[in-house]
């Protein structure tokens, strides 16, 4: 049986057997509380939203089997380069990354990384481009599953008819990314 335990806004979890360890740490950022999380691979996680106790439950319902450890001490530098991208679009993002996803959305998602920063596509233009090719219900599907915010452009991508919709971090932060990234 696994027990979870939650110390000092830290979700840490004790599974039966012996699993994958996920540290993480948390960070502000003028779009609210960020979330990252590393594995021994990179970055699993990056994670938007309005308080820590919630992304630390978005990070224990990702990562099911996964121990999670709270690592104040560590991740400093990676928290820091994604609040300074957050911030400032134009510095960059280069993180070593454990992307982890269905054949599917790694296509999306190979595909959204290639979205310049400064441009949007469409859902059905991200569908058209994969082999096979896929739907634009597909496309949101990933979309909505990816757990590294900002590292997979996921905020890129608009409707047909160029509004923007859906977004797993909420569509106020999509539009400040995008705003935030020179897009009209």
């Amino acid at each position: 049986m696994k027990m979870e335990k939650i110390v000092m806004n830290a979700i840490i979890n004790y599974p039966d057997t012996e699993t994958e360890e996920l540290r993480f740490r948390f960070g502000t950022c003028s779009i609210g509380a960020v979330l990252v999380a590393a594995s021994s691979k990179g970055v699993a996680a990056i994670l938007l939203g309005d308080d820590r106790f919630g992304l630390g439950r978005e990070l224990a319902r990702s990562f099911p089997d996964a121990r999670l450890v709270l690592d104040d001490g560590g991740l400093e530098d990676m928290v820091a380069l994604v609040v300074r991208f957050l911030d400032a679009p134009h510095t960059g993002l280069d993180l070593p990354l454990d992307i982890r996803g269905s054949t599917l959305e790694q296509a999306v998602w190979r595909a959204l990384r290639k979205v310049p920063a400064g441009q949007t596509v469409t859902y059905g233009q991200i569908a058209r481009t994969l082999s096979p090719p896929a739907t634009a219900q597909e496309v949101g599907a990933a979309c909505a599953a990816n757990v590294l915010a900002v590292a997979i452009p996921c905020h890129r991508v608009v409707k047909a008819d160029g509004s923007i919709a859906g977004y797993r971090w909420g569509v106020q932060r999509k539009r400040k990314l995008i705003n935030r990234e020179g897009v009209a």
